[in-house]
């Protein structure tokens, strides 16, 4: 008699702790509070693209393998490499050339990521007031730029070549900036002077 293999299907992974929160309270608190009666129109995150610009990578190409590095170790995920559109003669672009790195996160990396933007991250930038509440798009995403990559945890200063800025925008399925905002503070992302959902 010839037995049968069996395989093991793998674990699937834990779900992050914002998702499970999301889940189990966020939705149905943003449903009763923007008063939507259709479970799915309730605003959820989509994906959440990283940007991390090296303006000085035309002087030395080492610095774009820095900005991936680190882009790596902040986002766990491989970004990649984003290159100039068209020459700009001013300042020594070429087409083509490499002028940064970028990531797009979705699903359990997309969740963590926030989550440690929010708990860890901005409490450890210096005389820290809150984001601007007023960087809505208007079409449920949020953008805000980061001064320098080093609020993270997984940036070790004294393995670090230079300090480099970024730019994160977070998509979501809102319609519009109050129902973002709300999602976004359910969230926990420190607001600065916002108590209430503003759709500007």
């Amino acid at each position: 008699m010839v037995e049968k293999k069996t395989t093991k299907k793998a674990a699937a992974p834990a779900m992050t702790r914002l998702r499970k929160e999301y889940d189990e309270r966020i939705a149905a608190d943003l449903k009763k509070e923007l008063g939507i009666k259709n479970p799915m129109a309730v605003p959820r995150l989509t994906k959440i693209v990283v940007n991390m610009g090296v303006g000085k990578a035309n002087e030395d190409k080492k610095l774009i393998d820095g900005a991936v590095r680190d882009m790596s170790l902040i986002t766990g995920q491989a970004p990649v490499v984003t290159r100039a559109k068209k020459s700009i003669a001013t300042f020594k672009i070429r087409e083509g050339m490499p002028v940064g790195c970028k990531v797009t996160l979705r699903g359990r990396r997309m969740y963590e990521f926030l989550d440690r933007l929010v708990t860890i991250a901005l409490p450890r930038v210096r005389d820290f007031e809150g984001v601007s509440a007023k960087s809505f798009d208007g079409r449920g995403n949020y953008a805000m730029g980061i001064k320098e990559q080093l609020i993270f945890p997984e940036i070790d200063f004294d393995k670090t070549d230079m300090v480099r800025g970024m730019d994160i925008i977070i998509c979501t399925t809102a319609e519009d900036n109050k129902g973002a905002l709300a999602l976004l503070k359910e969230f926990g992302m420190p607001f600065k002077g916002q108590t209430k959902g503003d759709d500007q």
